[in-house]
């Protein structure tokens, strides 16, 4: 009996001087998001944060860009547990996620003026429910080999849309695999309406959309004279809108702040052959200020369903924090918690185009929120989604799809 207790006295005392975290078998988290292998700043968040909290191991699933709210919903409703962190991507899906309590309220920061009222903005009914940590806003990435094969003089920060226009069917050169097209136009709504919003004057929650009529003739238009591809090729193929640029097949592309950090890394490693490249701002409509843009929000939720929900409640904080701002910016990519020294830090990230013009695009005289905070922001997204695919692959008219839009949203109770 006395050989026994010997060793068992030894180990019970071994035990006694181990950090606790070593005795605790590890919390495992898993966050929803999308586009792993394409964001640059996933991988960063996930290795500091592991880093100061060694007993947490952040796990990922990757829903795809494409159809993200409807896939991380249907993950959600069905009262699964296994995933923790939500990404949210947009407003409507913040709207729908609150709609169905599939989030858990979380406490704001001690601070909001770094947000620049984004806390504010996302609170629903005295509650928030997702705090942001990215947001980004509407610019044109350009290719100057395109331009310079073209003879064509680059864009500037201060171009009309009819200019812009005008550069894209002069960029076109080429036929079949080897064509470049002068502009891409994403599968997204946003690629065709945001230019609507840019005056302040609407918004895309309404009773009336025939002020999106002109900017449908215009992609139209692009689309029949060949300066980008159609939308029906697009969506049959899925093609992610990187896939072209990195390919050097786009000469302009109207894209997200969200995609600098990625084209500096794919530049980095090879992938992008477009390594000849800058930014200007997103173009205007006549008559309305250089600067004049749209954007949104990207938070981070915690599943009503979590097993962990205070670890990833904290880790949540964690990257809507300083912490993850410093991180985010360093990658190239705009946090939502912002100082005087994050445009700095970007645009001082090696790979970032040296031109002056590109420091100067990011910076904004006016920022509207591509669809605004509404709770049935998620049923408007689903009229103007249908009725955008079915302008766009020509199945229906412009003015009977406008019409069909006013008839529908006239439902939305």
């Amino acid at each position: 009996m006395r050989r026994l207790m010997k060793p068992v006295l030894m180990a019970a005392t071994a035990l006694a001087f181990l950090p606790a975290h070593a005795m605790a078998e590890d919390i495992k988290l898993n966050w929803a998001l999308w586009d792993w292998d394409k964001v640059a700043y996933y991988q960063p968040l996930i290795d500091a944060y592991q880093s100061a909290h060694p007993d947490v191991k952040i796990e990922h699933t990757d829903l795809g860009s494409s159809d993200y709210n409807q896939m991380v919903m249907t993950q959600l409703t069905g009262g699964g547990d296994d995933i923790d962190i939500v990404t949210i991507k947009d407003v409507p899906g913040y709207a729908q996620m609150v709609n169905t309590s599939r989030l858990m309220k979380l406490d704001a920061p001690a601070q909001t003026g770094g947000y620049g009222g984004l806390i504010e903005a996302l609170e629903v009914g005295g509650g928030l429910y997702g705090l942001p940590f990215r947001t980004d806003f509407w610019v044109v990435y350009y290719n100057k080999d395109a331009f310079d094969a073209a003879g064509v003089d680059y864009p500037t920060n201060d171009m009309t849309w009819a200019q812009f226009d005008e550069k894209a069917r002069a960029t076109t050169k080429g036929f079949g695999p080897n064509k470049v097209y002068g502009a891409h136009f994403h599968t997204w709504r946003s690629t065709v309406q945001l230019p609507a919003i840019q005056s302040g004057e609407h918004t895309l929650v309404s009773k009336d959309y025939s002020f999106l009529k002109p900017w449908y003739e215009r992609a139209l238009s692009l689309q029949k004279d060949g300066a980008v591809r159609s939308y029906a090729s697009l969506k049959t193929s899925q093609t992610h809108y990187s896939g072209p640029w990195f390919a050097s097949q786009i000469a302009m592309l109207p894209m997200g702040t969200w995609f600098i950090g990625t084209q500096i890394a794919k530049v980095a490693s090879g992938e992008s052959k477009s390594t000849n490249w800058g930014i200007v701002k997103y173009p205007h409509p006549e008559g309305v200020a250089a600067g004049s843009t749209a954007g949104q929000v990207t938070s981070l939720g915690v599943n009503v369903n979590s097993k962990h929900a205070e670890a990833a409640k904290d880790f949540v904080s964690w990257v809507s924090g300083p912490e993850g701002a410093a991180i985010i910016a360093s990658t190239g990519t705009i946090p939502a918690l912002r100082d005087d020294n994050v445009i700095e830090t970007i645009t001082s990230k090696p790979g970032f185009p040296q031109d002056k013009a590109s420091a100067e695009a990011l910076t904004t005289t006016a920022t509207y929120l591509e669809m605004p905070v509404d709770l049935k922001a998620a049923e408007y997204e689903l009229v103007l989604n249908r009725v955008h695919d079915e302008i766009m692959t020509d199945n229906i008219a412009i003015d009977d799809g406008i019409a069909q839009m006013n008839a529908d949203v006239a439902g939305i109770k």
